[in-house]
């Protein structure tokens, strides 16, 4: 997702409201999210479809990484060793 430009990229309600297929072409072509206000406070995000989903990937990602940071810490992972024997069990079956 490319950075927000806050001159181009704050619209208040009013203004999505009467042009949203011009922000829906803006977030699609730019790849940045519009924040959207209500009595000039931010409630919402406009972000292209693909930019979300890529987002999501990388949650998941992170979240996998850090459960398996816990498991580590917490001594419930297995060496290298270990992990490779099983893995060369099931690729063998």
């Amino acid at each position: 997702m490319q950075r927000l430009k806050i001159n181009q990229d704050i619209k208040p309600l009013s203004e999505v409201r009467t042009g949203i297929a011009n922000f829906i072409k803006q977030v699609h072509d730019t790849k940045r999210p519009v924040i959207i206000t209500q009595h000039g406070k931010s409630v919402a995000v406009l972000l292209d479809v693909n930019e979300y989903e890529a987002m999501q990937e990388k949650i998941e990602l992170l979240t996998d990484v850090q459960i398996s940071l816990n498991q580590i810490e917490n001594g419930e992972g297995i060496n290298h060793e270990d992990a490779k024997a099983k893995v060369m069990k099931r690729v063998q079956k």
